[in-house]
């Protein structure tokens, strides 16, 4: 929203938060850097990081390979979130506001729209796995598992997922802390009862694969994780005070983000790899393919923790997707831009649960394509972030006359080509509206969208790349302008 930054006041005055795309206020700064581990680590705790094993496997590598590539995928990608979560330290607003420092205040919309797009893609997806879990463990309890189930599923999870993101920053903190002590007992007895399961002979007799598989697999483990999320990372250290110390920030934020997912991975790679049929399971239904070898009486807990995780991790989402559509300049008061994101939420669920023909193809296509430009604009604005010295002119953020200007042309236009760029090394047979991608694999002798490099995704990397380096050389001075300015 343009016009002048106000500061936030509301958060001890009203269980709901009213504080929306803006500063938040000095006096509303009180946390500590280690707060930031209980959201992160309570929306990546979820069992869906277990079917990351199947994914990862399925690209044809061996399990050494795949724990190398899922570990490094894992924090390396959530690294990145912590780099971005600084600019929230330093200028007190939501990320998709500190991006208009790079792309200006009216600029910012190109990545906001993206930015938008991917957080509501998130959070349906994790709202659909939830709905999907239920109907399967429902019907092997014999409750029934058919549309009435699917439908009763899916208006739970959302009005759960709604109702936290309207209340808002301190039942959402509050909500994380006790979810990540339940979620995680219970993803510990999970592992327990299922340790059995584990064939280390059949793991270590998968073969190698090559190392166009390796790079495919970690851009997909990336993508999946840090990638997903990094539109949001500043949303909750804003809420830090100024004085904290950088290194703090991207800490606990790679830990808390990190270091389940890479735990559940290693897991996951285990069971993937011992079990042919899980695999073929967890393409129709991730969470409820994992229920399979689960003794009935845990069936439940099971189905608890797996949703209440899944929640979690869309909270977050829902939350962050409404103050990025204000960021767009539709004027909602935050508790009603989630509300509206929330029926898309419910909408889409409802669509993918009863239409579409599978989960996987779906989010597969979804991840690679969007993939591509968040990691065009989180290359711009990690470079952004660190060629900075100073902090934001907060103000500045919220007027198109200010330091940051309306439209910085060179960044839009650098993340427009790495964009294009990077859709041409990928591939997405998903979908056949997506058949046009990949489409600079052959004239740049990688062979074509059936050579070895196709499903690599190498294009997700080449964006992050030329959004980095690109703004390296072009953005300098406009920062250097920008902190000079009174």
């Amino acid at each position: 929203m343009s016009g002048p930054a106000s500061p936030a006041s509301s958060l001890s005055s009203s269980l709901v938060e009213t504080t929306g795309f803006e500063v938040v206020a000095e006096s509303e700064r009180t946390g500590r850097p280690s707060d930031l581990f209980w959201p992160w680590f309570a929306a990546n705790i979820s069992v869906f990081g277990l079917s990351y094993g199947t994914w990862i496997l399925d690209f044809g590598i061996s399990f050494r390979q795949a724990l190398l590539v899922g570990v490094l995928g894992v924090f390396v990608s959530f690294l990145l979130c912590g780099v971005v979560a600084l600019a929230g330290k330093r200028g007190s607003a939501p990320t998709m506001a500190l991006s208009r420092a790079p792309f200006g205040v009216h600029g910012n919309k190109l990545p906001g729209v993206v930015s938008w797009l991917l957080s509501i893609g998130w959070e349906t997806v994790l709202a659909i796995l939830a709905t999907l879990a239920t109907a399967t463990i429902a019907e092997r309890l014999g409750w029934g598992g058919g549309t009435l189930t699917k439908v009763a599923a899916a208006v739970v999870v959302a009005g759960l997922i709604i109702t936290a993101a309207v209340l808002g920053y301190r039942v959402i903190m509050r909500l994380q802390s006790v979810l990540t002590w339940l979620t995680g007992a219970i993803t510990v007895l999970y592992v327990l009862l299922t340790l059995d399961e584990v064939d280390l002979t059949a793991v270590q007799g998968i073969p190698d694969g090559s190392a166009q598989a390796m790079v495919g697999a970690l851009i997909m483990t990336m993508t999946g994780f840090g990638l997903g999320w990094i539109n949001i990372a500043s949303d909750w250290s804003r809420y830090l005070p100024r004085s904290t110390p950088g290194g703090q920030v991207v800490f606990w934020n790679t830990l808390g983000g990190a270091l389940a997912p890479a735990l559940l991975v290693v897991f996951g790679l285990l069971l993937a790899g011992s079990d042919e049929g899980l695999r073929a399971g967890i393409a129709a239904d991730p969470i409820g393919a994992l229920a399979a070898a689960l003794p009935t009486w845990f069936l439940v807990p099971f189905l608890v923790a797996a949703v209440l995780s899944l929640v979690s991790g869309a909270v977050l989402g829902i939350y962050s997707s409404g103050l990025t559509l204000l960021s767009l300049g539709v004027r909602l008061p935050r508790p009603m831009a989630a509300g509206v994101d929330g029926v898309l939420l419910t909408a889409g669920t409802l669509y993918v649960v009863f239409v579409a023909e599978d989960f996987f193809g779906p989010f597969q296509g979804f991840l690679i394509t969007l993939g591509v430009p968040i990691a065009a604009w989180a290359g711009v604005l990690i470079a952004d972030i660190l060629m900075r010295r100073r902090d934001y002119d907060e103000a500045a953020l919220f007027d198109a006359r200010g330091r940051y200007g309306s439209v910085a042309w060179g960044p839009v236009l650098l993340m427009l080509l790495a964009s294009v760029v990077g859709w041409g090394l990928v591939t997405n047979s998903y979908a056949d509206w997506l058949g046009w991608q990949g489409y600079l694999l052959g004239p740049l002798g990688l062979g074509g969208r059936e050579g070895a490099w196709a499903w690599s995704n190498l294009g997700v990397l080449v964006a992050l790349g030329l959004g980095f380096l690109g703004y390296l050389l072009v953005g300098r001075g406009r920062v250097r302008r920008q902190e000079e300015r009174a």
